[in-house]
């Protein structure tokens, strides 16, 4: 049988851990919503560059063009991915200073995976692939 002392350090290493699972969550929610930002902003910018060509429309003085519009889209999502994993790793390493053990997780290297693919999607976008 576990005395007090036992229980409370094994339920203060459980707490450490939901927190670390907590802020995994966080991240996976941030990748989400930079997936979907990322992916209405290259959608945007192809189908109405396809629209527009398809139709013959002339291009116009706006700046708020497909083109615009898209990648400002698709940077907002890497900013806002990027700017979570930055966060999620100051967060890591605060609580790895006061826990013994803490969970590995494949998140954050699906987080620098899409930061990549959304980089090369704005490059594209950039040079109006």
């Amino acid at each position: 049988m576990k005395d007090a002392n036992e229980l409370a350090a094994e339920r203060t290493d459980l707490a450490y851990e939901r927190t670390a699972l907590a802020n995994d969550r966080t991240l996976m929610a941030w990748i989400r919503t930079a997936v979907s930002l990322v992916s209405f902003g290259f959608t945007l910018y192809k189908f109405l560059h396809e629209f527009r060509e398809a139709e013959h429309l002339e291009r116009s003085d706006s700046v708020f063009t497909p083109r615009i519009v898209g990648m400002v889209l698709i940077a907002l999502g890497f900013l806002g991915l990027l700017f979570a994993y930055f966060q999620y790793r100051l967060d890591m390493k605060r609580l790895s200073s006061y826990a013994n053990e803490l969970p590995k997780s494949f998140t954050p290297y699906f987080a620098i995976l899409i930061l990549l693919f959304s980089m090369m999607l704005f490059f594209a976008a950039m040079f109006r692939y």
